[in-house]
Formats: C-alpha cells, sequence, structure tokens
C-alpha cells in the first residue's frame, strides 16, 4: 500500500513560474503551470496508489472527489513537506507539480506496493533537486533543516536519508520545469501533454519558435 502526494500551489499569474516571463506573459506563465499540475494530477489518478492526495496552497484545489486535499501549513519549503509526511502517516511518495513528463515507467518500484529492499525512495531532479521523496515511514524531521531550492538540495535531502540508515531505492533523473529551456527540452520530451500544448500555445501567441519533437 502506498499513497501518492502531490504538492501544489493555485496557478496565480504572479505566483507560479513567474521565470518563464520572459519571454511569456505572467499568464501565460500561470497556464503553463496549470497544465503540467494537471498531467501530474492525470497520471498519478490513473495509477493504482491506495490513496491520492493533494498537498495545496490556495483554493479551488483542482482534482476530483477521489482525491484528498490536504491544506499546505505555512513556513519555509522544508516546514511545508515535512508537515505532510507527518499528517500521511502510512507508506508514500511526494511528487511536484514540475514534471508534466512524468509517467507509469519512472514510478514502477512503488506501483505493486511497496518495496521490500528500500525505507525511501528519491528521484533526482537535473537542476539539483528532488522530483521524488517518499518514506516507508513517514517522518517529517527528515525534511526539516534541509535547504531547499539550492542545486545542493537533493544532495543534502539524500545524505539525511542515508544518515538516518534508510536504504533508498532510487528513482530516475528528471528535468524540471523552471526556465524556458527547461520547458522546451520537456515538452519536446512529451509533446502530447497539456503541458507541451499549452507551451506551444503560449509560443504561437508570442510568435517565439517552436518546440522541436524528441519523442
Amino acid at each position: 500500500m502506498v499513497a501518492a502526494v502531490v504538492i501544489a500551489k493555485e496557478c496565480v499569474p504572479g505566483r507560479v513560474k513567474t521565470r518563464l516571463n520572459p519571454p511569456l506573459s505572467l499568464e501565460q506563465a500561470a497556464e503553463v503551470a496549470a497544465a503540467s499540475l494537471a498531467d501530474t494530477v492525470d497520471v498519478i489518478t490513473s495509477l493504482p496508489f491506495t490513496r491520492r492526495i493533494l498537498a495545496y496552497a490556495g483554493e479551488n484545489a483542482p482534482v476530483s472527489a477521489d482525491w484528498e486535499v490536504l491544506p499546505q501549513t505555512s513556513g519555509t519549503l522544508d516546514l511545508r513537506l515535512g508537515d505532510v509526511f507527518d499528517a500521511v502517516g502510512e507508506p508514500m511518495v511526494l511528487i511536484g507539480m514540475d514534471t508534466p513528463q512524468v509517467s507509469a515507467r519512472h514510478l514502477v518500484p512503488l506501483l505493486r506496493g511497496w518495496p521490500d529492499d528500500a525505507d525511501s525512495v528519491f528521484g533526482p531532479a537535473l537542476d539539483g533537486g528532488f522530483w521524488a521523496l517518499g518514506m516507508r515511514e513517514p517522518d517529517g524531521d527528515l525534511i526539516r533543516g534541509v535547504p531547499m531550492s539550492q542545486d545542493f538540495t537533493g544532495r543534502a535531502q539524500l545524505a539525511r536519508l542515508r544518515t538516518a540508515g534508510h536504504r533508498v531505492r532510487m528513482l530516475p533523473e528528471l528535468d524540471d520545469v523552471d526556465t524556458v529551456d527547461d520547458a522546451l527540452r520537456i515538452a519536446a520530451e512529451a509533446p502530447r501533454t497539456r503541458f507541451a500544448a499549452a507551451l506551444r500555445g503560449a509560443l504561437g501567441e508570442i510568435g517565439a519558435v517552436e518546440i522541436p519533437v524528441t519523442a
């Protein structure tokens, strides 16, 4: 049994994906962010997790009734993540909203229940952070105090887990959306996603380059 948690915030212009502006407007950046979140929710909905939880900062959570909505607490990201892990209380994996290309193949170790050979799972991101973090026995204290949004965040979090004696099962490394270059790479990798469609539409509106398709 594994619970899946998607952590996200309301996609309000000027509050999400601001590094896409320019060339995108703040409104376009928010639309792209909303599409990325929708893709992530769709994938988690399609997979055999025992619970689906949106840890959400904002109003009008964009999930169906079979999802639980867990309001995020206040404070820095490490504190908020720690509180999410403490609130769930069963084997869980947390996934961000910035990897719209995520699919079942990236989460294979968790699709038949928690793996016997792991205390935690960790999905590194190309920018030095992480896109997924899971624990068999969730403990927010293993996250609190880890510096977030740094190019060494992933290494620091992984070291925290291993120092605590965790056997860590690694998930594939993924790119996540921070800049326009990131967005172009991810849209080319996953051209059929809502994210790619939203990005194509935004770029078309401003007469920018087309997305090269690699998959």
